[in-house]
């Protein structure tokens, strides 16, 4: 019911069901039969056309884009963050209807890459004097808002700056301040899932979310690499790849189908990252 149902808790399912019941009772009070049997290949005659769209983790992610998390109603989502330069231009272009939160999430990143680009080794002081950026977190029909997107929004900006793509078997979560601490944030549990759904081999979270582990099983984490970080001058040796390096090819582990952020996905609802 992946592709008919995805709330973190069974309420959905149990709605599902009672349709699938009440079709075949329809068909049985029709006399069409008396016994019917459901399988993948004929459940959209009994539920519609599907009611997420799926796409598989990216395998390979250009410079400039970072694997983010977020949570919405539904559990918790894959959510990439992308990045372009905007050559003669200057300042930051924001898309993908953004809240305040995350547009301030943005500019701290910016700033931070910005007046830190000697602590780094990353020359993105020059870049952006010479350019504007442009952030866009897909789709562009969904709202999103919250500070956890923080490391995910510095990765692509550094990714960006260096030219050495974010890795693609990493996924990231946690808010970031101007002086490059990262700082805790919400929906550990859903955001984790997410990512072993996803297919990644590891995930990146602030230090002070460790206790959260407790709350995820431990067959979820069985296949996974959890990293914890304090600062973004930890994080970006973990999620950029090294200069000279080609990008991982896939995720290790088969992925399934990960909802897109669109609009049948969320039902007109709000992604918190």
């Amino acid at each position: 019911t992946v592709r008919y149902t995805r709330e973190a808790g069974v309420r959905q399912l149990e709605r599902t069901i009672g349709r699938l019941a009440r079709k075949v009772a329809l068909k049985v009070a029709r006399g069409e039969g008396d016994v019917f049997t459901i399988t993948p290949d004929n459940l959209e005659e009994y539920l519609g056309h599907e009611r997420f769209f799926h796409e598989m983790a990216r395998e390979k992610l250009p410079p400039g884009v970072a694997t983010g998390l977020a949570v919405t109603e539904m559990g918790g989502e894959v959510l990439f963050i992308e990045a372009t330069l905007l050559p003669g231009s200057k300042g930051l272009t924001l898309t993908g209807q953004l809240g305040e939160v995350m547009q301030e999430s943005v500019r701290a990143a910016h700033s931070y890459l910005w007046s830190h680009s000697n602590d780094l080794g990353i020359d993105c002081k020059d870049v952006f004097d010479k350019n504007g950026v442009h952030v866009h977190v897909p789709a562009g029909a969904i709202p999103k808002d919250g500070p956890s997107a923080g490391v995910a929004i510095v990765s692509a900006l550094a990714s960006l700056c260096s030219g050495r793509p974010v890795r693609n078997d990493t996924a990231m979560t946690g808010e970031i301040t101007l002086s490059g601490l990262v700082f805790p944030v919400g929906g550990i549990k859903g955001k984790v899932l997410a990512a072993r759904r996803a297919g990644m081999k590891r995930v990146v979270l602030p230090s002070r979310n460790r206790p959260d582990l407790k709350d995820i099983p431990e067959e979820a984490l069985r296949d996974l690499e959890v990293v914890f970080v304090e600062r973004v001058d930890e994080l970006l040796p973990l999620t950029l790849v090294p200069a000279g390096e080609a990008t991982t090819d896939k995720p290790a582990t088969e992925a399934e189908p990960v909802t897109t952020s669109s609009e049948v996905g969320f039902e007109g609802g709000e992604a918190r990252a």
